[in-house]
């Protein structure tokens, strides 16, 4: 199933993302990898947006597939593509929740808080129920989410304004607490080639998870949990961490 969402967060998503260091983070999981794994060669990148991670595992040598559910996302992953002249990733529209694969991989990945974008009930153990489903016995599933701490300093009710060239993004934050939900009314901006501004607007919104939730939901998917980091060495997570790092491992019968 395809959905609209998300086409007007697709033009601002890098700019949204713009720090966010790819190259460390992908050391990181190579770093999972070798620690944690066994001859990881094929992983699957769920709720991959514009593809910025898989490209960065693909050029490190790994069988990549990208999966999201956003049209917009995958059209603007595929132009990259074309543009490199990359033609063995295979890029999949599909539900993080509910997605097929032609067989089974060595790890998933999903980066940038995909997981905290699952917000209905019972979405989180769909989604890490197929995960377990499509790894390899003892393969990795790598992921973060943002903490109750960023939901509550940096997001709360806050709002920013994000220019890059040809493209700004105005973004509005309401967090309701009670029920652990915040919603991102975004305004993207972009200039068209006549000179124009094209305006689009979207809400996208997040839940946020406590550790204890997520790690309930990951033992009953039949996955051991590893750990969960508070950044890239591995470390313990801090009370004021921004984002937590969590690695599992599949186990199967």
């Amino acid at each position: 199933m395809a959905y609209d969402s998300y086409s007007a967060l697709s033009s601002g998503y890098d700019i949204l993302n713009s720090e966010t260091d790819y190259e460390a983070w992908a050391d990181y999981m190579e770093a999972c990898f070798e620690k944690f794994g066994n001859n990881i060669e094929s992983v699957a990148d769920i709720g991959c947006g514009t593809g910025a991670m898989t490209f960065e595992l693909h050029r490190r040598g790994y069988d990549m597939t990208g999966i999201d559910m956003s049209i917009d996302m995958l059209t603007a992953a595929k132009d990259r593509c074309y543009d490199e002249e990359i033609e063995d990733i295979l890029w999949l529209l599909q539900d993080m929740r509910s997605f097929e694969l032609y067989g089974t991989v060595s790890a998933v990945t999903c980066c940038l808080d995909g997981i905290n974008h699952l917000t209905g009930k019972g979405d989180i153990d769909k989604c890490f129920r197929t995960v377990h489903n499509y790894l390899d016995p003892d393969g990795l599933f790598l992921f973060d989410v943002n903490t109750p701490h960023k939901f509550e300093s940096f997001y709360g009710n806050n709002d920013y304004i994000l220019e890059d060239e040809g493209v700004t993004v105005c973004w509005q934050n309401e967090y309701d607490k009670e029920k652990g939900l915040c919603s991102f009314n975004l305004s993207v901006f972009e200039e068209t080639e006549s000179g124009l501004w094209r305006r689009s607007d979207e809400t996208i919104r997040e839940r946020c998870y406590e550790k204890e939730a997520l790690l309930a939901s990951l033992e009953k998917a039949g996955f051991e949990v590893i750990g969960i980091f508070g950044g890239y060495d591995f470390s313990e997570p801090c009370e004021d961490c921004l984002r937590w790092h969590v690695v599992a491992r599949c186990k199967k019968k």
